[in-house]
């Protein structure tokens, strides 16, 4: 782990649920108002999560940032709140997949929940209530990555990540990634925080993308994300 970074960096990105949140998915007050410092301060915070625009969109506006965000695992962003959603991901191939799950578990009793369909253009998502390992076998030799956020399992055409479509956005407003602090707890990080010119992860993370940090928070949830900012950016708190 590297606890030193090199690049100058000016702006950060950060994942939501299990970074932002508890384990309930309630929003650390926290970790709001040291999002609130680094705006005020002209440090741009873009949140990227698995959740739908007009919810990153809502979140957006109240934890006060500029809207620029990351939806739907990365298949999907927008620049600013006035600017259009982009949609990268291929919701044909993921809704593909569904239903062949769909059969499967259907001839086992179980029934899949999916969450927000007709708000997802890029990604599905649905309730964590099937074994994730089973989920991909099942759709193994298919074009998707199946997910597991811990809150949900999602459904992700192969290829896109928050990590593309974070350089998406940097090439789009004209910075650098090395710019950029990456903040995340799960799998579905990794490709950001690696993206990134340093990248940090809260203690609650999962074993994997602790490999791909540079630093890991000794503090969970909203309370690890506000250490890994103060870590970067000590002369603001």
């Amino acid at each position: 782990m590297n606890t030193s970074f090199s690049h100058t960096i000016s702006a950060v990105i950060t994942d939501l649920d299990g970074t932002l949140t508890d384990k309930r998915r309630r929003i650390s007050t926290v970790a709001v108002e040291c999002i609130r410092t680094l705006t005020d301060s002209g440090i741009p915070v873009i949140l990227a999560s698995g959740n739908t625009l007009c919810s990153m969109t809502i979140l957006a506006k109240m934890i006060g940032t500029d809207g620029t965000v990351i939806c739907e695992n990365g298949g999907t962003y927008r620049i600013g709140f006035d600017g259009d959603e982009c949609i990268i991901g291929d919701i044909t191939a993921c809704r593909n997949a569904f239903s062949v799950l769909q059969g499967y578990f259907k001839e086992r009793g179980e029934v899949l929940q999916l969450y927000s369909p007709e708000y997802r253009f890029a990604d599905v998502a649905f309730a964590r209530t099937v074994d994730p390992d089973i989920v991909r076998e099942v759709l193994s030799g298919t074009p998707v990555r199946v997910l597991d956020t811990g809150f949900a399992i999602h459904l992700q055409t192969e290829g896109i990540t928050k990590g593309t479509a974070f350089l998406q956005i940097c090439d789009a407003i004209g910075r650098k990634p090395d710019e950029f602090l990456a903040v995340g707890d799960s799998h579905n990080d990794i490709e950001m925080i690696q993206a990134a010119g340093y990248g940090a992860v809260v203690q609650n993370c999962s074993d994997d993308i602790c490999q791909a940090a540079d630093y890991v928070s000794g503090k969970k949830y909203g309370e690890g994300f506000v250490d890994a900012v103060q870590n970067v950016f000590p002369s603001l708190f």
